[in-house]
């Protein structure tokens, strides 16, 4: 394991305990519940799907709720440890998404959320996550997006780990984002077809009140119409039949 993805766990392992105090509570769970219906849209319903950084096994539960089975893989075991507080019905394991402890064709989908700029190797990744999709299956991976917010964020987090800030993920990992040609060509280089781009999330979490509720409004058109302002970007696509 490389020192920057050891230094991704360590920093998951410490803020496991308050991690769900941003994605699981006030406008951190209305963020997450939204990101959640899109990569939800994206999938197999009722399949048996491995969520790629599945944290504290939020997304997990989501998708077992609407009836399938989902399987979670992350570096983290302190996050992974409440996971399986979270969700006692799925199968998680700690690994890295480079290099899946899974057979071929085992999957009905492959989900990623919030995960995907800690990836050194993305090509790695995605070419595992086709190799553990059954044909006909699906890939869904929603990450922060290139912008011109994500473009100050290295400095902000050098900063914040500098000024040892206990908050989730302040700190310099060397995060990479994506626009939508690079999105675009890391999964049609996978062999992925029926690719889709696109932006979403507004109302960002850390927006106070009343401009969280202001940006809930306005969230459906500016990812319709504007979609540059949205911070995540999501892509997806198939693993073709024979």
């Amino acid at each position: 394991m490389t020192n920057a993805i050891g230094k991704v766990r360590q920093h998951y392992d410490e803020v496991a305990e308050i991690y769900d105090n941003r994605y699981d509570r006030s406008r951190g769970r209305e963020y997450y519940r939204h990101i959640c219906r899109h990569v939800l849209a994206c999938i197999p319903p009722r399949g048996r799907i491995l969520d790629l950084g599945c944290g504290t096994g939020l997304f997990l539960t989501a998708y077992e709720e609407e009836g399938g089975t989902g399987v979670g893989l992350d570096i983290s075991r302190g996050m992974l440890e409440r996971a399986r507080s979270r969700c006692s019905t799925c199968e998680v394991t700690v690994g890295n998404a480079e290099i899946l402890p899974f057979l071929d064709e085992s999957f009905d989908g492959v989900s990623s959320l919030l995960a995907f700029s800690y990836v050194r190797n993305p090509e790695k990744l995605l070419d595992e996550a086709w190799r553990v999709l059954r044909p006909g299956g699906s890939l869904a991976i929603c990450t922060l997006g290139k912008h011109l917010l994500t473009s100050g964020l290295p400095a902000v987090y050098t900063l914040a780990e500098v000024m040892k800030l206990r908050k989730i993920g302040m700190g310099a990992f060397g995060e990479r984002y994506y626009d939508r040609n690079e999105m675009s060509g890391l999964l049609e280089d996978a062999g992925f077809t029926g690719i889709t781009i696109k932006r979403c999330s507004f109302a960002h979490l850390n927006l106070v009140h009343p401009l969280f509720g202001l940006a809930q409004k306005i969230e459906p058109i500016v990812e319709e119409r504007i979609p540059h302002l949205a911070y995540n970007i999501l892509a997806s696509g198939k693993k073709p039949e024979p």
